[in-house]
């Protein structure tokens, strides 16, 4: 059902883009005959552009991992009060995002902050193709802005980094070793009444993963509080894991195409990749130069532009790679 999906999307594609350039076409016989005033035809050539700019956008999306959802982690960086509260906006732009495309979210794990703001979250977002948009924000985000946690007023930056990897599906087959697994349980705490706070419903997942390509020994932890029903909590820390393997997998196919293609696009986990200024209303992104003065607007998730600006001049060098 899920390849059958996918084809009907390109199939109604493209009937929509040819719907509108042959009303375009008519539209031109139209205004020449003076049955049709310019403005109108113009509306009829930027819907048609419109239409075909988004099928060309969902072109770069043809990578194997693009199609699944997101397990999206936000950490805030060194700074305290200033930074967990940058890493809460950004958790709030992401949701908004999301919100706004009909994508379904959950929060498996959030760590509050000392007096505002968050320490970490993680966030799961499903719906086709989440991942393929939202690779484009994996990196370290700057926030510049006059602190209101700052008595003297004084001008601050701030870092939280975003690490996206794909949340894998059925589709995805990803060994596990049950026996470099162990589990412990603990009461999630907050809110939600009596059971959230005296049932061991939260779970925490330990796995020692060995790196097969170098031989690198790390554990993996993962902490799931997402339901009050522990087997559940354990399944989607599962899931998030598998997601995270996947993810090694994946960035190491990408290390390995960046040596060949040593002068192109480089993925770095890490990097800074956009600045947020919010005294000079200016948001850029470094790797693409593409930026806006709507700050409100992008705080408030209106992130299509960077997330357009990035595909259309990295995914496609991905693909040929």
């Amino acid at each position: 059902m899920k390849k059958i999906k996918d084809l009907q999307h390109w199939l109604d594609g493209y009937r929509d883009v040819e719907n509108a350039c042959g009303e375009l076409e008519v539209g031109w016989e139209m205004v020449k005959e003076g049955l049709m005033e310019e403005a109108e035809l113009d509306g009829l050539y930027a819907s048609a552009i419109a239409l075909i700019e988004n099928l060309e956008l969902r072109n770069m999306l043809r990578r194997e991992e693009d199609k699944l959802g997101v397990v999206l982690k936000i950490n805030s960086g060194a700074g305290g009060t200033e930074s967990q509260d940058w890493a809460s906006m950004l958790m709030r732009m992401y949701l908004r995002w999301c919100e706004q495309h009909g994508y379904k979210t959950s929060i498996a794990n959030i760590l509050d902050g000392d007096e505002a703001g968050i320490k970490s979250c993680t966030i799961n977002v499903e719906g086709d193709f989440a991942y393929g948009y939202l690779k484009s924000e994996n990196g370290v985000h700057r926030l510049v802005r006059v602190s209101p946690y700052n008595a003297q007023g004084k001008r601050m930056t701030s870092f939280a980094s975003v690490f996206v990897t794909p949340l894998v599906d059925d589709t995805i087959e990803v060994r596990v070793d049950p026996a470099l697994l162990s589990w412990d349980t603990f009461r999630s705490g907050g809110a939600g009444g009596q059971n959230v706070n005296k049932v061991e419903s939260g779970v925490r997942l330990r796995y020692q993963f060995t790196d097969p390509y170098t031989g690198e020994k790390e554990e993996i932890l993962i902490e799931n509080t997402e339901t009050r029903d522990q087997p559940k909590n354990k399944e989607n820390a599962m899931r998030q894991l598998r997601s995270i393997l996947y993810d090694k997998e994946l960035q190491h196919r990408l290390q390995e195409q960046a040596k060949v293609e040593a002068g192109k696009m480089k993925i770095e986990w890490g990097s800074q990749i956009r600045s947020y200024v919010f005294d000079d209303r200016r948001v850029k992104d470094h790797r693409t130069g593409w930026q806006t003065s709507d700050v409100g607007g992008v705080m408030d998730g209106d992130l299509d532009g960077f997330i357009k600006a990035y595909l259309m001049e990295f995914a496609g060098s991905e693909e040929e790679k």
